[in-house]
């Protein structure tokens, strides 16, 4: 793989600031945030009124923690637009979650928040090693979902030449990819092992590929997925981050010559890491979910916004801006199995070991009498197809998975290609519960 460390002087002089530095233009601009929404927003002058604070109240960053919380709910009860602080007209853009578990989510964007936005994206593809004149292959999905339009933004923003492919249809992904020529592709890591899959098929080597780097995100992966990408593309894969609610990809951005956590665009997203349980505030270093407040948006401010992420705050290191360690799932796709806590994650950490399998799998959730059961169906590798290889590798993931986790499942094997491969945000869990 090629070294595609940026240079020092092509940095934001933020990124690379001090922490006094940083953390008093926070202050400033939290200040501006908490006042604008109160001053703007029906929601929040409420919510701030009936946990008895006042945007005056606050003197140092620690004061936030005595603002209240913000959840998804909060968003739905506002549909559409009563959390906009902005009249509707200035709105310039709109996006909403696709509202598949609820009534959606809708945001807005003003044109400065536009500009942010494209910025912070900017800055994360410059992180990932994409330089102005380099080709990326975007193939997040277009639409009311945030992903390929917030990328598309910042990579106008550094001056990248943008293949706007967007989600599925994967034998032209490939197609392009190899005709196109282009450096990186950003896309979700469970996409990425069908774009994997489709070389095979097509009798083509990813590692003659022109991809040097790839930048995942929209969903939970581990590093051992990203040694599997990496090793198959010869590339670098690094991790993105963002939600809708916060701004949308480009919240905080893993640096190429470091891949060791993500760094948190502080200047304009604070983060905090809560007890998912208490909503005590937790000190950096501690495992719990991440809590982001906006401070630069104009249409649509957000406060204390409980992503359910599960994370910890770090120092920085390639950067000045604290790090957050890479998800390791959310504390709402927390699986609870006869009283283990169990996430996607870790079942995927294991299947990687298994040398049988493919990087694809789907957790079943079932109940037998009182007792909640846990399948894993699995994919075999090309190499492992036959029966007896089957029934081995599923008894070695379900062992590690035992010693690992210390839960008893079961695994089903599929053929190869015999799990439903994503076209964006892999589908893990599948609960078959009975709902009462």
């Amino acid at each position: 793989m090629q070294d595609l460390t940026p240079s020092r002087d092509s940095l934001d002089p933020i990124e690379i600031a001090s922490r006094d530095e940083i953390a008093a233009l926070q202050l400033d601009r939290l200040k501006w945030s908490l006042r604008h929404a109160y001053d703007n927003v029906a929601h929040y002058r409420a919510a701030f009124d009936a946990a008895g604070v006042h945007p005056d109240d606050v003197t140092s960053l620690a004061d936030l923690a005595k603002f209240p919380f913000s959840v998804k709910q909060d968003l739905r009860n506002n549909y559409p637009f009563g959390m906009f602080a902005i009249p509707r007209g200035d709105v310039k853009r709109i996006h909403a979650s696709s509202g598949t578990t609820g009534q959606p989510t809708v945001v807005g964007y003003s044109e400065k928040d536009l500009a942010t936005w494209g910025s912070v994206v900017a800055r994360s593809l410059r992180a990932a090693g994409m330089r102005p004149g380099d080709m990326l292959h975007n193939a997040y999905g277009y639409g009311l979902f945030t992903g390929g339009l917030g990328i598309h933004l910042g990579a106008d923003a550094l001056g990248l030449s943008t293949v706007p492919v967007s989600g599925g249809m994967t034998q032209r992904q490939v197609r392009l990819i190899e005709d196109f020529r282009p450096k990186g592709i950003t896309v979700t890591p469970s996409y990425a092992l069908s774009v994997l899959d489709e070389y095979a098929a097509q009798g083509l080597d990813p590692r003659k590929s022109p991809l040097q780097v790839g930048v995942f995100g929209a969903e939970p992966w581990t590093n051992a997925m990203r040694k599997e990408i990496e090793d198959a593309f010869d590339m670098h894969a690094v991790d993105i981050y963002g939600l809708s609610e916060i701004m949308g990809p480009g919240v905080s951005m893993e640096c190429v010559e470091t891949k060791d956590g993500l760094h948190i665009w502080e200047d304009h997203f604070y983060p905090e890491v809560i007890d998912p349980d208490t909503g005590e505030v937790l000190p950096d270093g501690e495992l719990g979910e991440l809590v982001f407040t906006s401070l630069t948006k104009e249409a649509f401010p957000i406060i204390r916004y409980r992503t359910r992420d599960l994370t910890r705050l770090l120092p920085g290191t390639a950067r000045s801006m604290r790090r957050m360690e890479k998800v390791t799932g959310r504390s709402d796709d927390m699986i609870i199995l006869r009283g283990v806590n169990v996430f996607p994650t870790q079942i995927e950490e294991q299947l990687m070991t298994v040398a049988g399998l493919a990087p694809h799998f789907q957790i079943e959730l079932g109940r037998e009498g009182r007792m909640d059961t846990l399948t894993v169906l699995a994919e075999a590798s090309v190499a492992a197809a036959e029966a007896a290889a089957r029934t081995v590798a599923a008894s070695e993931l379900s062992a590690k998975v035992k010693d690992a986790i210390g839960v008893s499942i079961r695994v089903t094997v599929a053929d190869p290609g015999g799990v439903a491969r994503s076209q964006g945000k892999a589908v893990r869990i599948v609960d078959n519960r009975p709902k009462n």
